[in-house]
């Protein structure tokens, strides 16, 4: 007993990460109808601007590492790759949103690539480590019951991963704006004709979504201790099929589906072998595709504002 909760747990906080990095797909693919292949390099550079805006502040400008100093690191990791997001938009992706499907998806493998080969010259192919000093301003806080473990770690994680996703659910359901995101979903020319910038409203999607998967790059960091430079591939392939299994489009849906990936694959990793948790997690996922293709939740379709 006490190690199935450990590992509900367990999946619990991987999950919250998957979730948040699904966020950022689903909201594009709803928006534009697009996969954006280079949302999981933005979120391993999250993972490494929240370690170098890290050592900064604490090694260079000798500021004490506390839970405020990591709140603050997120806040501007996510305003800094909210702000590439928007580059990547202009750049690699408004150009060629009258040019088809194909290309935008071909210009999204290459802002991967570049994205990707960019930070591995900037700091290197080897792993980077975040010093376990940095770890301990977090207090070793652990509580034990029913034969399972929860540390202080997690618990903040869970926290500020449950609430930017209750965050942007509310935002998206309950504002001017949100509603204005889901009438472009529905129809970009329907849109224009009520007076929505629609452009404006993709720019916004595209600062969210990243933002959202670098607060997942910093706490994926933080959690494991360290990182690498493909490591928006891995998780950016997972978060990609979480969304697909909560239902493309679908904001619940990307959270549900993050959640559920990571306790199949803790539980698989916990009951089976770690070796076959990925082959067990794929399985799992079609075999919920074969009953239902649109996902859990259902891909997101059109309704009345």
């Amino acid at each position: 007993m006490g190690q199935l909760l450990q590992q509900l747990l367990n999946g619990l906080t991987i999950g919250s990460f998957y979730a948040l990095i699904a966020l950022g797909y689903t909201m594009v693919y709803g928006v534009l109808k697009l996969i954006n292949f280079a949302h999981g390099d933005l979120f391993m550079l999250g993972a490494y601007l929240g370690l170098v805006t890290l050592m900064g502040l604490v090694v260079n400008m000798g500021l004490s590492a506390n839970l405020l100093i990591f709140l603050l690191i997120f806040l501007i990791v996510m305003i800094v790759v909210g702000g590439v997001g928007v580059v990547l938009e202009r750049v690699a992706y408004r150009p060629l949103y009258k040019a088809g499907r194909l290309p935008p998806i071909v210009s999204a493998l290459g802002a991967s690539i570049f994205l990707q080969n960019g930070v591995m010259l900037l700091y290197g192919a080897r792993y980077r480590t975040f010093p376990e000093a940095f770890k301990r301003a977090i207090p070793d806080v652990m509580w034990t019951f029913g034969g399972a473990r929860l540390t202080l770690m997690q618990v903040i994680m869970l926290l500020i991963s449950f609430l930017l996703m209750a965050a942007l659910y509310l935002f998206v359901n309950y504002t001017r704006v949100g509603t204005a995101m889901r009438a472009v979903a529905l129809d970009h020319d329907t849109a224009r004709l009520m007076g929505i910038d629609v452009n404006r409203i993709i720019t916004l999607v595209f600062i969210i979504g990243p933002a959202l998967g670098a607060a997942g790059g910093i706490m994926v960091g933080l959690f494991y201790g360290r990182i690498y430079f493909t490591l928006g591939w891995s998780y950016g392939l997972k978060a990609f099929t979480a969304a697909i299994l909560g239902g493309i489009g679908n904001i619940p849906g990307a959270m549900v589906g993050g959640l559920l990936l990571g306790l199949i694959e803790a539980l698989a990793t916990g009951f089976v072998s770690d070796a076959w948790k990925n082959a067990i997690a794929f399985f799992i996922l079609v075999l919920i595709l074969i009953l239902r293709p649109t996902g859990l939740l259902g891909e997101r379709v059109a309704e009345k504002l």
